[in-house]
């Protein structure tokens, strides 16, 4: 059953993503790379179902924060099957078309993700952890927006000034405290959980940690401390 829940997703996935350019065009100032624009939008339309699908999953069965081992829904469980079915097709997707020097990072980060959720999903335990970790894809709804923003070029409009806000409430609050959190649950739960599972989730946490960290900087430098800077400049002129 999980299996044919995560190829079904797999295959909406890739079936939305061929069909996306003629649903939604890409902008002139885009058309130089239409993929990277199908791609950003697909990984939105996941962001938004799995990020809300997450807080539902929390909302129908409350119980599962609880025990975020063994106690969990069918809903939440088909949630972590469906995501694992995206990032199987955004890694292809990748491969396919962009080079590895381009995405090797998300690509070890979509390869750390799957295992940890394929475990879960397998043994039918930790899925309520994964979910706490699909909390994350609300943050990513604005860090979609926000590419697709830049892409469209409207830098310098108010909406973009929202979304960068946003974007970074919905880091710190979504991405970095929820990372934090799931690294101290592991901590404490060394005792129930499996050497081996808590081996693989330790390198996954740290490895996501570092690359949150590294992308938190880049955004504060790209959308606030560059923005600073060129304010004096502009006053100048």
């Amino acid at each position: 059953m999980e299996l044919l829940v995560t190829g079904a997703s797999f295959a909406c996935f890739r079936l939305l993503n061929g069909r996306l350019e003629s649903l939604i065009p890409p902008p002139g100032s885009a058309l130089r790379n239409p993929w990277k624009w199908r791609n950003i939008w697909t990984s939105l339309v996941h962001s938004l179902l799995t990020g809300i699908w997450a807080v539902l999953g929390f909302y129908l069965h409350p119980q599962m924060a609880e025990d975020l081992i063994s106690t969990h829904s069918r809903f939440s469980h088909c949630l972590v099957a469906v995501s694992i079915g995206y990032f199987i097709h955004d890694f292809v997707d990748m491969l396919q078309n962009q080079k590895l020097h381009q995405s090797w990072e998300l690509l070890f980060h979509h390869t750390v993700v799957i295992t940890c959720f394929g475990i879960s999903v397998l043994l039918h335990r930790y899925v309520g952890f994964s979910v706490v970790a699909l909390l994350v894809e609300i943050n990513s709804i604005f860090l979609h927006l926000r590419q697709i923003l830049l892409m469209a070029n409207l830098v310098k409009t108010t909406v973009y000034r929202l979304n960068s806000l946003l974007n970074l409430g919905t880091y710190v609050i979504f991405r970095i405290s929820t990372l934090a959190w799931m690294t101290r649950w592991l901590v404490i739960n060394r005792e129930n959980i499996p050497l081996l599972t808590y081996t693989i989730g330790s390198f996954g946490m740290a490895i996501m940690t570092v690359m949150n960290i590294v992308l938190f900087y880049r955004l504060l430098r790209s959308d606030f401390l560059k923005s600073a800077r060129d304010m004096p400049n502009e006053k100048d002129k």
